[in-house]
C-alpha cells in the first residue's frame, strides 16, 4: 500500500535531490526522509533511488512514480478541501423525500431555514407516500424522509419495529378532521361521531390512509362506501366542496388547501398520526443531513 505521506516525500526528494534537503523542506529529520523511502519502495517491490555517494538519482520506477504522484497528491487536496466544506457545511447535497401535506406544511421552513444559514448546501425533493417514501431512504434514493403512521393500525408493525433500523425525529402529532359540505346536516357541529356519517358518501386518501378509514369506520360499527379514491388532497377537498361526499382529512393537509364550500368538523374517536423524519444511522452523522433534520424538527413545533 503506498502511502500519501510517502510520495509527499519522494517528490521533495526528487525535487531537492538529497535527504537532508528534502528534510528541511519537509520540517522533520534526515533519519525520518530515510525511513519513509525504505517504507516506499519495500511498498513499491522496487528501488526508487539509485544513491551514489552525495548523488542521488531516481530510478525508473521512482521516475513514474513521481510523474504519476503529482496528480494522486493534488486530486487528495482537492478531496481534502471538499470534505471540509461539506463538514464545515459550506457545501453539500441532501436529497429530500415527503409526502405531499408534509411538503406543504413542513418543508418549506425548513428548507427556507437552511437555505439562510446553510447557503451552499443543496436540497433537492421528491414527493411519496409512506411506504414508499422509507423504502427509498431505504434503496440509497435520498437521505431523509418524512413519513407518518397512524396510532393504532391494525395488522401493521409497531414503530419500534417498522423503523428500527432507521433514525427517527418526531415532528408532530397530526390529528384528522372530518369534511362535510357546507349545506350538510352536520356542518357547523361541534364534534361528530364516526357512526354519525355511516350511511355517507365518502372520499378517501392515500392507500394507507384510505386503509386506516376503513379500520375506523369497522370499529365504529359500519363499512365505509367509498365512492372516490384520490391521493391529491385538494382534489378530495374539491369533491367534499362539491357535495359529492364526506372525508377525513389531516389537519396539515387541510390548512395547505383553499377549503372552499366545505366545513370542517372533530371527529370522535380522536384519530391521529405521528409525523416523524427518517434517516440512516450513517446518514445522521453528515453535517448537511443533521442541519436539514434539526430544521424540519423547528418546523414541526411551530
Amino acid at each position: 500500500m503506498i502511502e500519501a505521506r510517502h510520495l509527499r516525500v519522494l517528490r521533495a526528494v526528487a525535487g531537492t535531490g538529497s535527504f537532508s534537503a528534502a528534510a528541511r523542506e519537509l520540517g522533520c529529520t534526515q533519519p525520518a526522509v530515510s525511513q519513509q523511502m525504505k517504507a516506499l519502495e519495500q511498498s513499491a517491490g522496487t528501488p526508487l533511488l539509485i544513491r551514489t555517494g552525495r548523488e542521488m538519482r531516481l530510478t525508473q520506477a521512482g521516475e513514474a512514480l513521481v510523474r504519476h504522484a503529482a496528480g494522486i497528491l493534488a486530486g487528495l487536496t482537492a478531496a481534502e478541501e471538499e470534505v471540509a466544506a461539506i463538514a464545515g457545511l459550506r457545501a453539500g447535497r441532501v436529497r429530500l423525500v415527503s409526502f405531499p401535506s408534509g411538503s406543504s406544511a413542513l418543508v418549506p421552513t425548513a428548507l427556507a431555514a437552511m437555505r439562510a444559514a446553510h447557503p451552499g448546501t443543496r436540497i433537492s425533493l421528491v414527493e411519496a407516500e409512506p411506504p414508499r417514501s422509507v423504502e427509498m431512504l431505504r434503496e440509497g434514493d435520498c437521505d431523509v424522509a418524512l413519513a407518518f403512521r397512524y396510532g393504532g393500525e391494525r395488522g401493521a408493525p409497531g414503530a419500534a419495529a417498522e423503523w428500527e433500523d432507521l433514525v427517527v425525529r418526531p415532528l408532530l402529532t397530526d390529528r384528522l378532521v372530518g369534511l362535510v359540505p357546507e349545506g350538510h346536516r352536520l356542518a357547523g357541529a361541534e364534534r361528530v361521531g364516526m357512526a354519525e356519517l355511516a350511511g355517507e358518501p365518502w372520499i378517501a386518501g392515500c392507500p394507507r390512509c384510505r386503509r386506516h378509514l376503513v379500520e375506523v369506520c369497522e370499529d365504529a360499527g359500519f363499512t365505509p362506501r367509498i365512492d372516490f379514491a384520490t391521493d391529491d388532497y385538494p382534489a378530495v377537498v374539491g369533491l367534499v366542496g362539491a357535495g359529492l361526499g364526506v372525508a377525513v382529512l389531516p389537519e396539515l393537509a387541510v390548512e395547505s388547501v383553499r377549503a372552499k364550500g366545505v366545513s370542517t368538523v372533530a371527529v370522535e374517536p380522536a384519530v391521529e398520526r405521528e409525523v416523524v423524519a427518517l434517516t440512516l444511522p450513517d446518514l445522521a452523522r453528515v453535517p448537511a443531513v443533521a442541519a436539514t433534520l434539526a430544521e424540519l424538527e423547528r418546523a414541526g413545533a411551530r
